[in-house]
């Protein structure tokens, strides 16, 4: 039988996409490409926002529409944080938990012996072991991810990942070193280690954070890059035993949330401004040319017009080189969704228009000053005006003119110029 899997979200349902993919084409399934009619489709779905959710909706009625008879699975966040979806939902065949996602084949079987609608989505419990996945091919990809965390005990207030992710679990630091090494044999000239509550790592096993990047930095001669961080677990203790890796990306995605101190307490975070604002500068004194870049939520359940005016402030102070911004999605199930003043779509779209003016205007001072600078860049695409497309150890995209296909090469780039979005530059030198 084809199957497919539709992705939505983070790169963590990616890494996990590509696991069942292995393991389905491992028992007889004939895997397809999104496009493709297949007679089993998979949506690996997204819960972190209402929108994301919609997503799924949509797209649940497209393939319906497209392939009446064809088999329908949900799975992902969606299914596991709300199971009751998919009563809503008639169209979908299956309905798999995260805790159930690895029973994806046995699932599947009994659900074509019987023809019966199934809902498997069994709750999280503080016992649960980590859930170690094998994916060992990224599609077009020179880079390779590893998830290396799941869960996420924080419990921020308008966040229902813990629901659907359950606690913080710990692979080992074997299993970095050898999936890192196998990555290397196999062509990946990077790998990026991702997870629920990254930062976590080690927090239900006796390790650190650092220990698991230590791993992957020791295990093979690739670049090593982080994904999005919890901006506390930044100490200046860690960043100094990272900056003793050539291979380690001096890239920080630090999820700020707010520049305001009274909406951080509301959103149940663990840090100040003051605070970050200090992790911000230990980076920028540790490391040379590094990038910070960040998420910033506007529109927070009774966030004034003073308090958005802070944060406004505080990105344009901080400079971030990229800023993710998207206005508050109540979730049902969230202390935040029971909060008094919820704000209007209306004013969530203005603030969310005003961040994004100052945002442009900290990512374009950082492409300015990458300008001169002689980087090594990860050439990982061709675009449909002839360029090629990598990006630098600090993630700055880099658009490059060459005679010769140089996919999958590492070469030291003189940056020239800064455009809207991106910098060009030409090879000095490459592998």
């Amino acid at each position: 039988m084809k199957v497919k899997i539709l992705t939505l979200g983070c790169k963590v349902n990616q890494f996990e996409s590509q696991a069942m993919l292995r393991e389905l084409a491992e028992n007889g399934y004939q895997t397809v490409n999104e496009d493709e009619k297949a007679d089993i489709s998979v949506i690996n779905s997204c819960a972190v926002t209402r929108v994301s959710e919609q997503k799924a909706v949509k797209l649940i009625h497209r393939l319906r529409r497209e392939n009446p008879d064809g088999i329908i699975v949900l799975t992902g966040c969606m299914a596991q944080a709300f199971p009751e979806s998919g009563d809503r939902l008639p169209e979908v065949d299956i309905v798999l938990g995260n805790k159930r996602r690895k029973d994806i084949i046995p699932v599947l079987k009994e659900y074509l012996a019987g023809g019966e609608r199934l809902v498997s989505v069994e709750n999280y419990c503080r016992s649960d072991p980590y859930e170690a996945l094998v994916v060992d091919d990224f599609v077009n990809r020179t880079r390779a991810f590893l998830k290396i965390e799941d869960g996420c005990n924080r419990f921020c207030s308008y966040c229902i990942i813990p629901y659907a992710r359950g606690r913080v679990r710990s692979c080992s630091l074997e299993y970095i070193r050898d999936e890192v090494k196998a990555f290397a044999a196999n062509g990946y000239k990077e790998v990026v280690l991702i997870g629920i509550n990254l930062s976590s790592f080690g927090s239900d096993n006796g390790l650190k954070f650092s220990d698991a990047v230590t791993a992957a930095c020791e295990s093979a001669d690739v670049r090593i890059r982080l994904g999005s961080l919890e901006p506390e677990s930044m100490d200046i203790e860690t960043l100094k035993l990272l900056s003793r890796y050539k291979n380690f990306c001096p890239q920080f995605h630090l999820a700020l949330q707010s520049g305001c101190n009274e909406t951080l307490k509301r959103m149940n975070r663990h840090y100040t401004v003051e605070e970050y604002s200090e992790i911000v500068n230990n980076i920028r004194s540790v490391f040379d040319n590094p990038s910070i870049t960040t998420d910033v939520m506007v529109g927070f359940a009774g966030e004034t017009e003073e308090e958005f005016e802070e944060s406004l402030k505080f990105v344009e102070d901080t400079g971030f080189a990229r800023v993710h911004i998207f206005p508050y999605s109540r979730r049902k199930g969230t202390v935040a969704d029971r909060a008094q003043g919820q704000l209007s779509p209306e004013v969530k779209k203005e603030r969310a228009s005003a961040m994004a003016r100052v945002a442009a205007k900290g990512m374009k001072a950082f492409l300015d000053s990458q300008v001169g600078r002689i980087e090594q860049v990860l050439i990982e695409s061709r675009n449909k005006n002839g360029m090629y497309e990598g990006y630098t150890m600090n993630y700055t995209p880099v658009f490059i003119k060459a005679d010769e296909n140089c996919i999958g090469k590492v070469a030291d780039i003189l940056i020239e110029k800064a455009e809207d979005g991106f910098c060009t530059g030409r090879i000095i030198n490459k592998e």
